[in-house]
């Protein structure tokens, strides 16, 4: 797990997280997921690793976001991340987004891959950050709106030295 900050922590989603995060879908999404879909991936789906940011307060704890990867054969694929509007532009996304990579290299995977919204640019720039290259477009991905996806990836294939230069990276610039 990535060393955040306090009062923030990252953890593995629970279902007692799935109000908060359905709150986090709706202000983030055009067309939100249902609690039904979290409740599956997080009691039925082998395959999926999810996992919130909290804030702790005097009050309790709130969640500042979540993101979610499936691991499929040898390929790690990024499903989502989200970041309350409130905690946006603070570098919350890429704790989330770090930490997800430092979970796929632990379980080895050949690669990562994911898709963005063409008009995601901030997204795109944390991804091209650590390393993730444009391999195609999906026309038409998003059905809410119609618009493409770029998919983009890094192959440890090509990169050996990928999670070498995260855990680098990380111990650079996230030490707490």
């Amino acid at each position: 797990m990535l060393a955040t900050p306090a009062p923030y922590s990252l953890r593995p989603m629970t279902v007692d997280d799935i109000p908060a995060v359905l709150e986090i879908d709706r202000l983030s999404f055009p067309s939100p997921a249902t609690a039904q879909l979290y409740l599956n991936e997080l009691t039925d789906n082998r395959l999926a690793h999810y996992q919130v940011l909290a804030r702790r307060e005097p009050s309790g704890e709130t969640l500042a976001g979540y993101a979610g990867f499936w691991l499929i054969a040898d390929e790690v694929h990024v499903s989502t991340i989200a970041v309350h509007p409130d905690e946006r532009r603070r570098g919350r996304g890429e704790w989330l987004f770090l930490n997800l990579l430092l979970e796929a290299c632990r379980l080895d995977p050949l690669l990562v891959t994911l898709e963005v919204r063409t008009s995601n640019m901030a997204a795109q720039g944390l991804y091209r950050k650590y390393r993730f290259q444009e391999v195609g477009r999906r026309r038409r991905y998003y059905h809410d709106t119609g618009e493409d996806a770029l998919l983009m990836t890094v192959d440890f294939a090509e990169h050996p030295d990928y999670c070498a230069w995260l855990a680098a990276r990380v111990a650079a610039d996230f030490a707490v």
